[in-house]
């Protein structure tokens, strides 16, 4: 049944403390001195914005954390938020050749994070707004694509107004990763010294359409960045049912209130298996649901969720029903029972004459008589999001190189136009769609 977590306040407190705890001062020297500070270092080409890994490595091991902190921000604004959520395991840690040599990366996130939270506990900050331009930016998202844009803008001296539909600014750094990996409040801690640049914020103010063609003529450009929408919806009967969530509703509660009012079914399923719903899974887990299965319409092989997010859901003892594929919600007195299920095979091909060896999915059909009912009191869907570029009639704009589009002055970045991807691919969109505005604005394209 749907409650409260009835966990007391000491099993939440350690159910969602911190995945990685931060390293000391003498773990870090030591995880340091591991570092082979490679020519051409592996880690430093696997991180999407290009962080000077062995540098700022070499300058923990020499007790720099502050010139630590400053190699990694300048690249990475958000380098303790990717610190601390970043798939490490498969960019820099996964490149680096210590993997190889010792079948142990040099713990690379966790050297990240004990730099950066160097830096922002004795409140260092290395950057300063460039002289004035005149020129003026609009940002639409305040998530990571749109705070690094402003950042790097106000580095180089222009004017920038964030427009963010929520009250809240961050974007899923925010709301939308479990708490146990990120907070809020270490979400706004890192996002109020680029604000204090003189970025100007306004909460609340949901752009559409005709919204955005105001701004275009308002600002002499303008930073599109507003992530994803919605869970996609599977449009089954049952579906609106009470206990039937949205992924990112259910973690969207760890973040907007305590812990201690969110709630959580005793028996509950995920549908799919990316990240989120690994995510969501390992949430209910620790909010104390009794048993929570993954169910995925595919195989093990192929789910999109990263292996050591698979290792962690089975480490937390969640339970996987593979090749099902959900039919139904059922519901007894307007409260969810159950999910009809049945199994489902691949087709031969992908559905349209190409065999599956050219890398395509195939096509699933349902296996007859397959049918089984998958009992439970919340089903949490994590289907993947759906996209909104069509509300500000941008649902056919090609992003090009930089950022840029077919309309001038206009550039867009994030999730918005790749579907979902990483904190760090999306604070690179935003730095790189800054530099492009940056030479649109001197005249240069």
């Amino acid at each position: 049944m749907i409650e409260k977590t009835t966990l007391s306040a000491a099993q939440l407190a350690t159910n969602f403390a911190d995945l990685h705890p931060a390293f000391s001062r003498d773990e870090a020297v030591t995880d340091a001195s591991k570092c082979l500070f490679c020519y051409d270092a592996p880690c430093m080409r696997a991180c999407p914005t290009g962080i000077d890994v062995p540098k700022f490595i070499r300058q923990i091991l020499h007790d720099n954390p502050a010139g630590a902190a400053e190699t990694i921000l300048e690249e990475n604004i958000l380098g303790g938020s990717c610190a601390r959520a970043c798939p490490t395991e498969v960019l820099c840690e996964g490149a680096c050749v210590d993997r190889t040599l010792l079948n142990s990366p040099v713990q690379i996130g966790r050297l990240q994070r004990y730099a950066t939270d160097y830096a922002a506990d004795q409140g260092l900050w290395f950057f300063e707004p460039g002289p004035p331009t005149g020129k003026t930016v609009a940002i639409i998202g305040s998530g990571p694509a749109g705070l690094s844009c402003a950042h790097h803008l106000r580095m180089m001296g222009h004017a920038v107004t964030i427009f963010e539909a929520r009250d809240v600014p961050g974007g899923l750094n925010s709301l939308g990763i479990s708490a146990y990996k990120i907070t809020t409040e270490f979400s706004l801690s890192e996002i109020q010294p680029i604000l204090d640049m003189g970025v100007d914020l306004r909460l609340g103010h949901r752009v559409d359409a005709a919204g955005l063609a105001a701004l275009r003529k308002q600002y002499d450009a303008v930073f599109v960045a507003v992530g994803l929408g919605s869970t996609a919806q599977l449009n089954l009967p049952g579906e609106d049912v009470a206990g039937v969530f949205e992924s990112l509703e259910f973690i969207f509660q760890s973040h907007t209130g305590p812990i201690s009012e969110c709630v959580v079914g005793e028996n509950v399923v995920v549908l799919g298996a990316g990240n989120t719903a690994v995510d969501a899974a390992t949430q209910a887990v620790r909010l104390g649901a009794k048993k929570v299965t993954i169910a995925y319409r595919r195989t093990a092989a192929e789910m999109s969720a990263f292996n050591y997010e698979y290792e962690l859901a089975k480490s937390d003892g969640i339970e996987f029903c593979w090749s099902a594929m959900p039919l139904e919600f059922l519901e007894d007195a307007g409260r969810l029972t159950g999910i009809m299920m049945c199994r489902v095979t691949p087709n031969e091909d992908a559905g349209d004459g190409q065999p599956t060896s050219n890398g395509r999915q195939a096509k699933l059909t349902p296996v007859p008589g397959s049918e089984f009912f998958l009992p439970c009191d919340m089903a949490i869907k994590a289907l993947g999001q759906t996209p909104v570029l069509a509300h500000l009639g941008l649902d056919a704009i090609k992003k090009g190189p930089g950022g840029t589009t077919s309309m001038s002055g206009l550039y867009v970045g994030g999730d918005c136009t790749h579907k979902g991807a990483e904190i760090v691919d999306a604070v690179q969109d935003g730095k790189v769609a800054a530099r492009g505005i940056d030479a649109y604005l001197k005249g240069s394209l």
